[in-house]
C-alpha cells in the first residue's frame, strides 16, 4: 500500500518562492540592465541588443526534452531537484560570461565600427546567451513540474499566486539593490559602471544560486505526488520523448491554450526590451533611475498576483481572470502611451504600477489554468512544452519590441510616437489573446488526454 504524501502547507509554497524570486533578480539583469546598457551607453541598435539577448529564449525547444528527462531519469534518486540544482549553478556562471563578452562587443564598436569583427563578437554574445537559455530551461521546467508534483487542483490559485508574487518579490529586490550597486552617472562614465556592473553580476547570481538550493531542499522528498499518480509501472523506461509528445498532442485544446500563451506573453512583455530606453530618451532618466521603474512594475504585479490567487480567482474562476487581466492589460498600455506627452516620470511609475497590477491578474489567471492543463503522467513535458510557448514569444517579445521601436524610429521623428508603436501593438495583441481564451475547454482536455494516456502508455506494452 502507498502512503498518501501529506498536504504542502503555506510556509512550504513560500520556501518554493525563493527559487522564483531568484528568477526574478536575474531577469532584471538581463533584460533591464544588460538591454540598457547595450542600447544606450554602448549605442547597439536595439533590435541587434534585443536579438542578442531573445537568443536565450529560442533555446525553449530543450524545455520538452528537460520536462521529458525530469518525468523518466531521476538523478540520484530525484526526478526534479538534482535538475534544479545543477542548472542554477551553471545559468548563474553564464550570465557572468555574458556580461565580459558585450563589454568586448562594446570595445570593437567603438574601436572599429560594424566590422567583421564586431559582427564576430556579436555571435558569440548570442552563443553564450543560447548556453544561457539552455541552462535555464534545464532548471526552471523541473521546478514547474514539482509545482504539479506537491499539490492538489484546488491549492493550485493559491500556490501560483504565492510562488509568483516571489517572482516579483525578486524583481522588485533585484531592481532595488541593482540601481544601488550601480553609479547614477550616465553615458559620459562608462568605465566607472564597467566594475560596478562586474560586481553586480558576481553578487546576484551568486545569492540566486544560495536561493535555489534553499527553496527546493527537502520538498520533493516529503510531498511529491509523481510516483503516486502514476498507474503505469517501471514508467522510467517506458515514458520515451516519442510517447510523451503523443500524449501532449492528444488534444485540440492543447493548440489552442499554446497559441493563447503565445499571444498572451508576447503582448505582455514587447515592452521589456525598450522600457528602461524609454526612460531614458523621453524621461531623460539615468540607468539607475531606468533600473528603479522595475520596481514600480513589481510592486504592481506582486499585488495583482496575491490579490488574483487569494481572492479573484476563487470568485471569477481562472479563465474569466485571465480574460479581465488582459483586457485591463490593453488599458494600461494606453495608458502609458500618455505618459510619453508629459515627459512627467512620476506619471510613467503609476502607469507601470497599474501595468503589474494588471499583468499579475493576467498571470495568474494563466498560470493556475496553465496548471491545470497538465497531465499528471507526464507533467515534465506538458510543462515543458507550456513553458516553450512562453519563451518562445518572451524571444518573439524581445525581437518584436526592439524591431517595433526600430520602425516606429523610422516613422516618427516624435520618439513618444515611436515608442507608441511598440505599445499599441501589445495592446491589440491582448485583445487577441481573449479571442483565443474563449475557446479553450479544460473538461475536454482533460477527456481526450486522459485517453491519450490509456492508449499509449498502457495499450503499446501490451
Amino acid at each position: 500500500m502507498i502512503t498518501q504524501p501529506p498536504r504542502i502547507k503555506l510556509l512550504t509554497m513560500f520556501q518554493l518562492g525563493l527559487y522564483q524570486m531568484g528568477l526574478g533578480m536575474m531577469s532584471v539583469l538581463t533584460l533591464g540592465v544588460l538591454n540598457r546598457i547595450m542600447i544606450k551607453e554602448l549605442a547597439i541598435p536595439a533590435t541587434i541588443a534585443a536579438g542578442a539577448i531573445a537568443v536565450h529564449q529560442f533555446m525553449a525547444p530543450a524545455r520538452l526534452w528537460f520536462g521529458q528527462m525530469s518525468d523518466a531519469k531521476p538523478i540520484a534518486g530525484y526526478h526534479r531537484t538534482s535538475y534544479v540544482w545543477m542548472a542554477s549553478v551553471l545559468f548563474s556562471l553564464t550570465a557572468f560570461l555574458a556580461v565580459q563578452v558585450m563589454w568586448q562587443v562594446g570595445a570593437s564598436l567603438q574601436a572599429v565600427g560594424w566590422t567583421t569583427q564586431t559582427q564576430v563578437w556579436i555571435g558569440v554574445l548570442g552563443l553564450v546567451f543560447a548556453l544561457y537559455g539552455l541552462t535555464l530551461s534545464a532548471g526552471s521546467t523541473p521546478f514547474a513540474a514539482l509545482l504539479v508534483d506537491v499539490s492538489e487542483e484546488e491549492e493550485r490559485s493559491k500556490l501560483v499566486g504565492i510562488v509568483w508574487s516571489m517572482l516579483m518579490v525578486g524583481i522588485v529586490i533585484g531592481a532595488i539593490v541593482t540601481s544601488r550597486l550601480l553609479p547614477a552617472q550616465g553615458a559620459a562614465d562608462l568605465e566607472a559602471l564597467r566594475p560596478a556592473v562586474n560586481r553586480v553580476f558576481i553578487i546576484i547570481p551568486s545569492v540566486v544560486c544560495g536561493l535555489a538550493i534553499l527553496a527546493t531542499f527537502g520538498i520533493e522528498k516529503k510531498y511529491s505526488r509523481f510516483r503516486t499518480r502514476t498507474t503505469i509501472r517501471d514508467r522510467e523506461d517506458q515514458i520515451t520523448l516519442n510517447r510523451a509528445i503523443r500524449v501532449l498532442t492528444a488534444s485540440p485544446q492543447t493548440g489552442l491554450f499554446f497559441t493563447f500563451l503565445l499571444f498572451m506573453t508576447v503582448s505582455l512583455f514587447m515592452q521589456d526590451a525598450v522600457m528602461e530606453s524609454y526612460g531614458g530618451q523621453v524621461f531623460n532618466m539615468s540607468v539607475s533611475e531606468t533600473t528603479r521603474l522595475n520596481a514600480f512594475w513589481g510592486m504592481g504585479t506582486l499585488i495583482g498576483i496575491s490579490s488574483a490567487g487569494f481572492a479573484i480567482v476563487p470568485r471569477l474562476g481562472k479563465t474569466r481572470t485571465a480574460k479581465l487581466g488582459c483586457i485591463l492589460v490593453a488599458v494600461c498600455m494606453v495608458l502609458i502611451i500618455l505618459t510619453g506627452f508629459t515627459a512627467n516620470p512620476k506619471l510613467l511609475q503609476s502607469g507601470l504600477f497599474l501595468f503589474g497590477l494588471a499583468s499579475g491578474i493576467t498571470t495568474t489567471g494563466a498560470i493556475s489554468l496553465m496548471l491545470d492543463l497538465t497531465a499528471v503522467e507526464t507533467a515534465g513535458t506538458f510543462i515543458g512544452a507550456w513553458g516553450l510557448a512562453q519563451a518562445l514569444a518572451r524571444a518573439l517579445a524581445t525581437i518584436f519590441g526592439g524591431g517595433a521601436l526600430d520602425i516606429g524610429k523610422s516613422i516618427f521623428s516624435n520618439l513618444t510616437l515611436a515608442y507608441s508603436v511598440v505599445f499599441g501593438i501589445q495592446a491589440i495583441g491582448m485583445l487577441i489573446a481573449v479571442g483565443l481564451l474563449s475557446r479553450v475547454d479544460v473538461k475536454a482536455f482533460r477527456n481526450n488526454t486522459k485517453a491519450a494516456i490509456s492508449n499509449i502508455l498502457q495499450g503499446e506494452l501490451d
